[in-house]
């Protein structure tokens, strides 16, 4: 099968159409505006690719997707967060540092040689947030960003992007505030695109990409909450 390259302006081809080996590639092409990718998500795709390639577009079958009702808190974690909660050393923040989010979470890693995270991803990104459709936890030791996750928001839908720690459970930490931040507005589903065992441990997991269509036509047709009015808050029970 011959891969659909996507001018601009030409929609998306549909999901069902994506291969299965790799699983989910759909399309490709050079279009990585704001527009191109809001419009991506709105229909369960996003952009995964590496310096030197097209920009592809992606809607993998199953999709690993967490319930903000099944999120995971371990003994640990919740410890973690009570410890936090009393003693106030780290601060939480939401959408104050998302262009450092982004870099720290395009810093290559043990093992790996370069990042997907490049120059255009992160452009499209910030405009995303320019405008209102792209956000950041931040977690703060001090003046030291210690940890934090960014994704995007359309309507009562939560697309997960990538999160990083510099200390023990910062991610953690930020996804759980993320969690039951979203719980409180009335959203229902993180999207986490792939299967990992970090993700699963959290509560994650797989559904069928039908499904995940249907939580997507559904709830990015919701009306947005206002960012700017939530205040981030902790599971502590």
């Amino acid at each position: 099968m011959k891969l659909p390259w996507i001018e601009p302006g030409d929609p998306l081809p549909a999901p069902s159409s994506a291969l299965d080996e790799p699983n989910g590639l759909l399309a490709a092409g050079r279009d990585l505006s704001a527009e191109r990718v809001a419009q991506a998500y709105r229909h369960g795709i996003f952009p995964w690719f590496t310096e030197g390639q097209p920009v592809l577009w992606w809607s993998p079958s199953p999709r690993m997707v967490l319930f903000v009702d099944e999120f995971k808190l371990s003994r640990s974690l919740l410890k973690t967060l009570r410890r936090l909660d009393r003693e106030q050393h780290w601060q939480l923040t939401l959408d104050r540092a998302f262009a450092r989010v982004m870099g720290e979470c395009g810093s290559p890693r043990d093992g790996q040689d370069g990042t997907w995270i490049t120059d255009s991803m992160r452009a499209a990104y910030l405009e995303l947030h320019r405008i209102g459709l792209a956000h950041s936890v931040e977690v703060w030791d001090g003046e030291e960003l210690i940890g934090g996750l960014y994704g995007v928001s359309i309507g009562r839908m939560f697309f997960g992007e990538s999160m990083f720690t510099r200390r023990t459970d910062a991610s953690k930490v930020a996804l759980a505030a993320l969690v039951h931040t979203l719980r409180d507005a009335d959203f229902h589903v993180i999207d986490c695109q792939q299967n990992t065992a970090h993700l699963a441990s959290l509560g994650a997991r797989e559904i069928a990409r039908d499904d995940f269509l249907n939580f997507v036509s559904r709830l990015t047709a919701k009306p947005a909450p206002d960012w700017s009015g939530l205040r981030l808050s902790l599971p502590l029970a």
